[in-house]
C-alpha cells in the first residue's frame, strides 16, 4: 500500500556525517553496507508523530564468536508498540530514548559463528525497527518449514494468530451454537479469532470500521454479521444481531465496542483481554459514568470470567498453533490479507494509521 512520505526531524543527526535525502525528505542510507535504524527521538503525549522517531545510519554491526548476524526481512507493526513508547512501566520493558523501537522481525541468516544457525536461515527473530541485528541466537527461532511466506512468521502463524489461537481457545472456550463477538474484527488478530470461531461452530459478529471491512467480513471470512462502531446505532444493530445474548466477547479495543457488548453478556461469558487500542492515546481518564460497579456486579452474579492475558507467555501453544491454524490455511477455509508497506523509513507513517484503522489486514513492512 502506498504510503505518504513525510520528514523525519533530523537535527540531532548531524554528528552522524553526510546523508543521502530521498526525493521524498527522509533520509536514506548514504551508501551500501550501513545499517538503517529507526529510533525512539522523543516520548508521544497522546497519539504518536512523526518527530517521535529519528531515522539514523551506522555501520553494520561486527560479530564475535557465538553471534550471527541478521538481516531484517519483514517488520512487524503492532497496536503494542504505543504502550512501549511511554515512560511508565508496564508488562514489558519500555524502549528508552534514542534506542532502536522495538518489534518482531523476519530475518536472514546472512553471517554466522554460533553452531546452531547457518547461512540463509530464515528466523523469527525480535530485531526491531532496524536492517541488520548482532545476535548471540538467543530467543530466535528458526521458521517452522510448514510457513511457506515468510512474513505469515509475523501474522497468521505468529505472535498475532497466537494471540488470537490462546484467548480464543483457552480462554474463550468456543462451543458450536454459541455467540462469538469481535472488536477489530479483520485486523491481524480478530480475523483469525473468527474464522477460528466459525470453524468450531460459533455465530459469531464482528465490530469493524470502514463498510469495506465489514463487507470483507461477511463476504470473505464468512462471519453472520460484521457492524461498524462507526454507527451511532452500534448497541441497537449489535442486540438485534444477537438474539441470544453473547457467549465469548475478544476483547482487543474498548471503547464504544465494550459499551455495547457488556448488557449482552451472557451467564457463564467468557471474555478474554489481549488489548485496548481505543484507548492507548489517552493522556487522561475519560469522563463519563463511572460502570465498575455495573460491570463488578455482572460479574459476580452472571458468572463471567474476564481475563487478560499476555501471548509470550503461551510460547509453549506455538507448535498447536501453527498445526491447527496452518491446516485451515493449506485447505482454504481461512483466509488472510495483509498490508504490507514497502521501505522501512515509512514504518512510522504506517505505525500511526494503526490507531484509526488505516490499515486492512496485518500491517507489516517489507524491509529487504
Amino acid at each position: 500500500m502506498p504510503i505518504d512520505r513525510r520528514t523525519f526531524n533530523l537535527a540531532s543527526l548531524s554528528a552522524l556525517g553526510a546523508m543521502a535525502i530521498s526525493p521524498s525528505g527522509i533520509a536514506s542510507p548514504a551508501a551500501t553496507g550501513m545499517n538503517q535504524r529507526i529510533v525512539l527521538a522523543s516520548r508521544p503525549t497522546g497519539k504518536p508523530s512523526v518527530e517521535n522517531f529519528r531515522i539514523e545510519d551506522t555501520p553494520i554491526p561486527t560479530i564475535g564468536d557465538g553471534q550471527i548476524l541478521l538481516k531484517t526481512k519483514y517488520l512487524s507493526l503492532d497496536p503494542y508498540m504505543r504502550g512501549r513508547m511511554n515512560a511508565g512501566e508496564s508488562y514489558a520493558a519500555r524502549v528508552e530514548l534514542d534506542d532502536v523501537m522495538v518489534g518482531g522481525t523476519v530475518s536472514e541468516v546472512v553471517e554466522t559463528r554460533n553452531n546452531a544457525f547457518s547461512k540463509g536461515d530464515l528466523v523469527s527473530s525480535f530485531s526491531g525497527w532496524q536492517s541488520y541485528e548482532a545476535s548471540s541466537g538467543q530467543g530466535i527461532r528458526k521458521l517452522d518449514p510448514r510457513i511457506t511466506q515468510p512474513s505469515h512468521a509475523l501474522g497468521v502463524l505468529g505472535m498475532p494468530g497466537l494471540t488470537a489461537y490462546v484467548g480464543l481457545m483457552d480462554i474463550g472456550e468456543p462451543k458450536a451454537g454459541e455467540t462469538v463477538v469481535l472488536a477489530a474484527s479483520t485486523g491481524a488478530v480478530g480475523s483469525v479469532v473468527g474464522q477460528l470461531a466459525k470453524s468450531k461452530g460459533c455465530r459469531v459478529v464482528g465490530i469493524a470500521g470502514a463498510k469495506e471491512k465489514c463487507d470483507y467480513a461477511v463476504k470473505e471470512l464468512g462471519y453472520d454479521a460484521c457492524i461498524s462502531h462507526y454507527d451511532d446505532d452500534l448497541a441497537e444493530q449489535l442486540k438485534a444481531e444477537c438474539p441470544d445474548g453473547i457467549d465469548v466477547y475478544f476483547e482487543n479495543v474498548g471503547g464504544s465496542s465494550w459499551q455495547a457488548v457488556m448488557p449482552l453478556l451472557n451467564n457463564h461469558a467468557r471474555i478474554p483481554v489481549c488489548g485496548l487500542i481505543a484507548h492507548y492515546n489517552e493522556t487522561a481518564p475519560r469522563n463519563g459514568p463511572d460502570q465498575m460497579v455495573q460491570l463488578q456486579s455482572m460479574i459476580l452474579t452472571k458468572s463471567i470470567r474476564m481475563q487478560g492475558f499476555i501471548v509470550s507467555n503461551y510460547f509453549n501453544r506455538v507448535p498447536d498453533m501453527v498445526n491447527e491454524i496452518g491446516g485451515l490455511l493449506a485447505t482454504g477455509k481461512m483466509k488472510y490479507k495483509e498490508d504490507v508497506v514497502e521501505g522501512l523509513d515509512n514504518a512510522p507513517e504506517a505505525f500511526m494509521g494503526l490507531f484509526h484503522g488505516a490499515n486492512f489486514g496485518k500491517l507489516v513492512v517489507k524491509v529487504s
